[in-house]
């Protein structure tokens, strides 16, 4: 803002301030006079969000350095208690939750179940083994599942049908222990 349109904000808030007097534009120069008011203030809002974006966008910045930090000892803290939980739990299988008054840590079991990883191979195999109860668009997946099962064929795990024929596009996901921290 240079400092001609200073001077016509400072003119804006004169008339602001006496606000008995109606200004109205009746001619060229009034028309003129307007203008350059309005360009003065729109240099101002100009001014004042490029002055706003600098500040967020340093502030943003300033954001995340600090939770970069902080994400950082956030996950180095976890780790240590995921590591201390998974000692307990292999000393006693029942200590599924560890309890402080700042905190709990949690493991919570999942059982190993097929997992579809190849929906085009799976869709073939229901209709080559006539199962269109479990198609709808797609496989149903959730009825489909109940009813396979995972058997150690040669030393691997595989997921079969009722009649032990092996399932394409399924694997076995293996049983896993998932932890989480509470404060």
């Amino acid at each position: 803002m240079n400092a001609l349109q200073q001077n016509e904000l400072l003119e804006i808030d004169e008339i602001e301030s006496q606000e008995q007097t109606q200004f109205e534009i009746t001619d060229l120069d009034s028309l003129n006079w307007a203008f350059r008011k309005l360009s003065a203030l729109k240099s101002k809002e100009k001014e004042i969000r490029q002055l706003a974006n600098v500040e967020r966008d340093r502030i943003d910045q300033w954001e995340k350095s600090e939770l970069t930090t902080i994400q950082n000892s956030t996950s180095f803290f976890e780790g240590l208690i995921q590591r201390y939980h998974a000692k307990k739990l292999e000393d006693d299988p029942k200590a599924k939750t560890i309890s402080t008054p700042y905190g709990k840590s949690k493991t919570r079991r999942s059982k190993e179940t097929p997992e579809k990883v190849n929906e085009d191979q799976l869709l073939d195999y229901v209709i080559e083994n006539d199962l269109a109860e479990f198609i709808q668009n797609s496989v149903k997946w959730a009825d489909l599942k109940e009813s396979l099962k995972i058997v150690e064929i040669s030393g691997e795990k595989v997921v079969v049908n009722d009649n032990g024929q092996i399932v394409p596009g399924v694997t076995v996901k293996p049983e896993s222990i998932s932890y989480s921290v509470e404060v």
